[in-house]
């Protein structure tokens, strides 16, 4: 399991007010700002990071999936995406093809990063 995943950011306000707007659903906050960088989590300590980009390395999309504690948990991150008018890879849904009860959605980041909020427990639909 990981202890914190960390990102570079080509505009640091722009994905701060993304994470901020879409991880609240899911009971992550920023924990930390050292105004380079943000940590977020959900008490003891940060487990993501958003930073300003410190090299001219291309930025590469990463995949970053956040649990979320429910269903309607996921549904909110998605639309609050959705709502900042940032792209959308996948609208809610079961994905059995992943296990049963995987419900998650996709979106795109300001950077281009694949982020996803998953719930793992099959629930009635």
């Amino acid at each position: 399991m990981m202890d914190h995943v960390g990102v570079q950011c080509d505009d640091l306000a722009a994905s701060r007010r993304f994470y901020e707007h879409v991880l609240e659903p899911l009971g992550f906050h920023v924990m930390i700002d050292h105004e380079v960088a943000l940590g977020f989590g959900d008490g003891t300590h940060p487990r993501f990071w958003i930073g300003e980009r410190t090299d001219e390395q291309p930025n590469r999309p990463s995949h970053l999936a956040f649990e979320a504690p429910s269903r309607g948990a996921v549904v909110a991150f998605y639309q609050r995406a959705v709502d900042l008018g940032l792209e959308s890879l996948h609208e809610p849904r079961v994905w059995p093809e992943y296990h049963p009860g995987y419900y998650g959605a996709f979106v795109r980041d300001p950077d281009g990063n694949n982020v996803e909020a998953v719930h793992h427990t099959v629930e009635p639909a």
